[in-house]
């Protein structure tokens, strides 16, 4: 998977906003809250939130390290093209980072999401 092609399958789901931060990380949230964030396009580096049961064997695979600033709070940086995944594994782990984002929300406006 490119990172051209990491950030149209982020555009894709539901009520999701985007900007840049820290002055040039592509970051997406959905109702506010981050739930990708794309560094550096030539070294092909995105960290997703991932579920806490995972983040240690996700860790383990090669290309796939804990990331920098949010591990604390199970994110993990993924080096596009070296790790291994198939580009159907990176979109299900997006999806699931948006996913443990949405979760958190409140539910008017999960509510909200749902009726878009």
């Amino acid at each position: 998977m490119t990172f051209d092609e990491f950030a149209h399958h982020c555009r894709q789901l539901k009520g999701h906003t985007e900007e840049i931060l820290w002055e040039d990380h592509l970051v997406f949230k959905v109702g506010g809250k981050m739930f990708a964030v794309m560094g550096d396009a030539a070294a092909g580096n995105v960290s997703i939130k991932v579920d806490p049961v995972l983040f240690h064997d996700l860790t383990q695979v090669p290309g796939v390290i804990p990331a920098p600033y949010l591990a604390r709070a199970h994110w993990v940086q993924i080096q596009l093209g070296t790790c291994g995944f198939s580009d159907s594994q990176i979109q299900e782990l997006a999806h699931a980072s948006y996913a443990l984002v949405v979760q958190k929300l409140s539910k008017k406006i999960q509510r909200s999401l749902q009726a878009s």
